[in-house]
């Protein structure tokens, strides 16, 4: 498990936002990893995604990783942040723009 958990973790800080999601941010496989995609391009947040599919050792080693059980899952500077549901509220209280603008991660203002 310990060679899984160092491939996540190096996953996780290849780049500022990382999203382990169902399919790819191109083509989201779950309607959960579509809304991530969507507020994120929205916000103008530059991510990776980690399509889970692709890799039954991921799929099941983010969830013990982050001890959080579902996917998509976010990352942001190493931290994570949640699933979908946690996203959306974020999203649409405002805290999640802010949260990445005080991480240092360029967020695009509202129009």
């Amino acid at each position: 498990m310990s060679d899984i958990n160092t491939t996540i973790k190096n996953e996780i800080d290849s780049q500022d936002v990382v999203v382990f999601m169902k399919g790819t941010p191109q083509f989201p496989m779950c309607g959960f990893s579509g809304q991530v995609v969507q507020i994120l391009n929205y916000l103008g947040v530059p991510f990776k995604g980690v399509n889970v599919l692709d890799d039954m050792a991921i799929r099941e080693g983010i969830k013990a990783f982050s001890n959080w059980p579902t996917i998509p899952q976010i990352y942001v500077k190493g931290e994570f942040v949640g699933g979908c549901d946690i996203a959306r509220e974020m999203f649409q209280s405002g805290e999640l723009q802010q949260f990445l603008s005080e991480k240092g991660v360029p967020v695009k203002s509202a129009a």
